[in-house]
C-alpha cells in the first residue's frame, strides 16, 4: 500500500487528525495484514513533531521491528527524515525502557 502523503496532508503536515485517521483507517490495517507500507512525503517541505508522532509511534508500540520492517518512507525531504529519525529513536528507546 503506498499512501501519498501530500495529497492527504498538504505540503506541511502538521494536522494531527490526519495523521491520527492515516494511522487507524491505513497504516495499522495494512500491518495487521502483514502488508507493506510505504509512505511517500513527495512534495512535501515538512512535518511537525507532533504530526509524525500520531501516524507511527503507536505502529512502533504494536508491531515493534515489524514496523520497521514493512514501513517505507520515500521522497522525505532532509526535515521530515529528520522528524521521523527523532520520533522513531525516542519511541524505541521508551520500549527499551519498558523491557
Amino acid at each position: 500500500m503506498k499512501i501519498a502523503m501530500m495529497q492527504e496532508a498538504g505540503q506541511f503536515g502538521e494536522n494531527k487528525d490526519i495523521a491520527r485517521r492515516l494511522r487507524i483507517k491505513e497504516i495499522m490495517p495494512a500491518l495487521l495484514d502483514g502488508d507493506e507500507v510505504i509512505l511517500d512525503f513527495g512534495g512535501m517541505t515538512g512535518a511537525t513533531q507532533s504530526f509524525i508522532h500520531a501516524l507511527i509511534v503507536a505502529p512502533i508500540r504494536e508491531f515493534g521491528d515489524v514496523f520497521f520492517d514493512k514501513v517505507r518512507f520515500k521522497n522525505c525531504s532532509p526535515t521530515v527524515m529528520q522528524v521521523v529519525k527523532i520520533v522513531s529513536e525516542y519511541t524505541q528507546e521508551s520500549l527499551d525502557e519498558i523491557d
